[in-house]
């Protein structure tokens, strides 16, 4: 089947979503979206085994409770992408803004450059669904605040602030699951309260080589290059962080 090309060149984003939509429910599963220009909320909901090529900057909540399809953006994301992501793969060309990931509860989400702050917040896991974002730049503060379960990856490879920490302050805050893995080392001080940064295990190395070489492949890096840096893995202290802060009930 041919792909299935639409213009989104001055299309509001209710109309370019309707057209998905249409075009999804008569059966096509290659899509390539060309002139986007932050259209909002676009594969918002879309299920099954779907490819889609943007061309252009999305808008906000791009791949909002997605469940399936795999997206590939030639272009910079805004934010929210992957809101309450179910499953598939979003792999953006560029760099993307803030809350990337947010309720993430499966699936993998790829940024060849930077992101914004709060990056993976909420993020959680349930049964053999384990979300994995892969940030190839740096990242703001509050990365994986409140995460709950999966993984967030951050090299700091490909980066437009060289000078910059790989990642911002109060990395962590609030973990109570899953696992973040840097690129080299966290200053204390930029840690959330009570984490550590900490040697990987053999698992950690396993998990991360299986990661990183299908990142590498999408963009074009050496996996092996990557790989040979030092890592370092920060994982919740406690599953209950702020139990003590509350007064249980008489």
């Amino acid at each position: 089947m041919a792909r299935h090309v639409i213009d989104a060149a001055g299309l509001h984003y209710k109309l370019l979503n309707e057209k998905v939509r249409q075009a999804a429910r008569e059966g096509i599963t290659d899509f390539e979206l060309t002139n986007v220009r932050g259209q909002r909320y676009i594969a918002g909901s879309l299920a099954g085994e779907i490819e889609m090529l943007i061309r252009g900057v999305p808008g906000q909540d791009l791949a909002m409770f997605l469940s399936g399809p795999r997206i590939r953006v030639e272009g910079n994301g805004q934010d929210g992408v992957g809101n309450t992501m179910d499953d598939g793969l979003v792999s953006i060309h560029g760099m993307a803004g803030d809350v990337l990931g947010y309720a993430m509860r499966g699936g993998r989400i790829w940024v060849e450059g930077d992101v914004g702050y709060r990056v993976g917040i909420h993020m959680k896991a349930f049964q053999d669904k384990k979300p994995v974002i892969v940030v190839g730049g740096k990242a703001g503060d509050f990365l994986g605040e409140y995460m709950a379960g999966g993984a967030i990856i951050l090299l700091g490879v490909n980066t437009a602030k060289p000078d910059a920490p790989i990642t911002g302050r109060s990395l962590g805050t609030g973990m109570h699951g899953g696992v973040i893995y840097v690129r080299g080392q966290v200053p204390a001080y930029q840690l959330g309260p009570g984490l550590t940064a900490e040697p990987l295990e053999p698992e950690d190395t396993e998990f991360l080589a299986t990661q990183i070489k299908d990142y590498a492949r999408e963009f074009g890096l050496d996996a092996d290059m990557i790989l040979a840096h030092e890592f370092v893995r920060i994982r919740p202290f406690s599953h209950r962080p702020y139990g003590n802060m509350y007064v249980g009930a008489v």
